[in-house]
């Protein structure tokens, strides 16, 4: 097994580490950004990372560099347990206070003045969330990006509930590699061995420890104090950006945070979105040939931190300016520029159906069945209800459309040749003869059955080009518990701001599997990490009449 270990980076010239104590008394290394010549206490940006605070991959550096040169200070800390700081390397559960401490230090300091901004994507943004949650005096905004509160979360089932998210693979492996040790360890899983439980156990085996945060969560989770001061959205609202990408695959987080934000009044008066065409790595729909890891023009640079300055300038300086409440891109139409509304979805935006039919068709080739938007003529459509079956075989599972679903954008597959898996449904629409604009929610209605004890359910709304390329726009899935014959399921596919272009038609996908990305079903019912075989499983759904499947889209007006 080959294992490549990452350890810290140089530190950075332009910073002073200070091994800043905790109140049990670990240390944490943590880097002073000051702005050239500006002697004068000012407001300071903090950010919490576990990706190394000074090395190439979150380039905390040259971002350090972009908020100093705007008169910020910045402070940059690895978090307990990671690369120069103290203490047990064990996710989630010491960001609250770790958090509050290290405010209070900066708070303390002769070039602070008593006021503090956080800013982050991924998990340092889960921690701008658990420092909120203690409700420091001196927090009086916070940017948390691509990221959520339940960021990570292994998908349990509420007691009673019938289904819950798909496992993604890096919900066990992210303790694996970014929280085994200090260090990051990349390895891969030969995802064809099963158990795929003893991969795990030869890579402790070869590295010779195991990782605490895993064995918290494996084979029977043990729910982590996040939020031991209590939930973040009780705490006193404090002005907040969410970035959220188009997509990010960790995106469902962030809207579940959306919503529980607009239910808290004091909250929902504070939160400001930006949403941009990104993935979870900041690749941009409009700049695919750069993403933002590998290049840091300053274009690129304004794209990802001003947005953060004109916020911090109104929020931390109290300098006179209008943030708008929405902020948003719309993907594929060529214009890359920020479109503004006073809400979203944007208010004249209205929803639009389509109904899936032509059960045989659908298991075939390209197009496939039908896909006719209310209202439309149904010419060519099979009338009535039917069922459309498909088999899901975890041995054989449809392959993930690229090798790192975090910088989806960096691949943006094309996906046709998917449709012609005989475990994946397709249904296609008729090309379109003016753009349509996709800008809000994305959901599936579905009535589906299974012959196995449980059922994975995927939906993939594709854009297809003339010449058959077919683009990802959204995508859902859910895991149902003993399907049934037949089981009602909303599949969300979270929210989009997307152009279809004229000539181009709607396409939609249904499967059982998505792997690696997703860990495959067995089809036993076991433990998907413990079950030493498979059994393939039938799968049904049904099409037509008032319990066949429908994409509802939420799209603008034609102008």
């Amino acid at each position: 097994m080959r294992i490549v270990r990452t350890g810290p980076g140089p530190l950075s010239p332009d910073a002073t580490q200070y091994m800043v104590r905790m109140r049990d008394g670990v240390r944490l290394a943590t880097d002073v950004y000051l702005p050239d010549g500006d002697v004068a206490p000012g407001p300071t940006i903090l950010t919490r990372l576990p990706y190394d605070k000074t090395g190439e991959y979150t380039f905390m550096p040259q971002v350090a560099a972009y908020f100093t040169a705007r008169g910020y200070r910045m402070v940059v800390q690895d978090v307990r347990g990671k690369f120069r700081s103290e203490g047990e390397t064990l996710l989630f559960v010491n960001e609250a206070y770790d958090g509050y401490d290290t405010i209070d230090w900066v708070v303390h300091q002769d070039w602070s003045d008593g006021i503090v901004g956080t800013w982050g994507d991924s998990y340092y943004g889960f921690t701008q969330w658990a420092a909120v949650s203690t409700a420091h005096p001196a927090l009086r905004a916070m940017v948390p990006r691509v990221t959520g509160t339940r960021l990570g979360e292994l998908p349990v089932p509420a007691p009673g509930a019938r289904t819950h998210d798909v496992e993604m693979s890096v919900h066990r492996f992210y303790p694996l590699s970014y929280f085994h040790d200090r260090d990051v360890l990349e390895w891969e899983l030969d995802w064809s061995r099963r158990p795929l439980a003893a991969g795990v156990e030869e890579f402790f085996a070869t590295v010779g420890s195991r990782s605490a945060s895993y064995d918290l969560w494996f084979p029977h989770p043990v729910p982590l104090r996040r939020f031991p001061a209590g939930s973040p959205f009780d705490a006193p609202a404090v002005p907040v950006l969410l970035t959220i990408g188009w997509w990010d695959n960790c995106a469902p987080w962030q809207w579940a945070d959306h919503r529980e934000l607009a239910r808290r009044p004091a909250w929902a008066r504070n939160e400001y979105l930006l949403l941009e065409a990104i993935d979870h790595e900041n690749t941009s729909h409009f700049e695919r040939d750069a993403p933002l890891p590998a290049t840091k023009s300053e274009a690129v640079m304004r794209r990802y931190l001003q947005p953060a300055v004109e916020f911090f300038d109104v929020f931390l300086r109290g300098r006179d300016g209008d943030v708008p409440r929405v902020r948003w891109q719309l993907a594929n139409s060529g214009d890359a520029s920020l479109r503004v509304a006073a809400s979203w979805p944007p208010p004249e935006a209205r929803e639009l159906t389509w109904t899936a039919s032509g059960a045989a068709a659908a298991t075939g080739p390209a197009p496939g069945g039908t896909l006719v938007a209310d209202g439309a003529p149904v010419a060519g459509a099979v009338a009535g209800a039917e069922e459309a079956t498909w088999v899901h075989d975890a041995a054989d599972p449809v392959p993930s459309p690229v090798g790192n679903p975090f910088a989806f954008l960096a691949e943006n597959p094309d996906e046709r040749h998917a449709a012609d898996r005989a475990d994946v449904l397709v249904f296609t629409g008729a090309p379109l003869t003016e753009p349509l604009d996709l800008v809000g929610p994305v959901a599936v209605h579905a009535t589906v059955g299974s012959d196995g004890p449980e059922m994975d359910l995927f939906a993939r709304l594709l854009d297809v080009a003339p010449d058959g390329g077919a683009r990802l726009i959204a995508r859902g899935q859910q895991t149902i518990l003993e399907p049934g014959d037949a089981f009602g399921v909303e599949l969300d596919l979270g929210h989009t701001g997307y152009r279809v272009p004229a000539g181009h038609a709607l396409r939609l996908t249904l499967a059982s599997s998505d792997a690696p990305e997703f860990v495959p079903a067995p089809g036993t019912g076991e433990h998907r990490w413990l079950a030493a075989s498979t059994v393939p499983n039938r799968q049904r759904v049904r099409l037509g009449g008032p319990d066949g499947v429908r994409l509802h889209c939420t799209v603008l007006p034609t102008p």
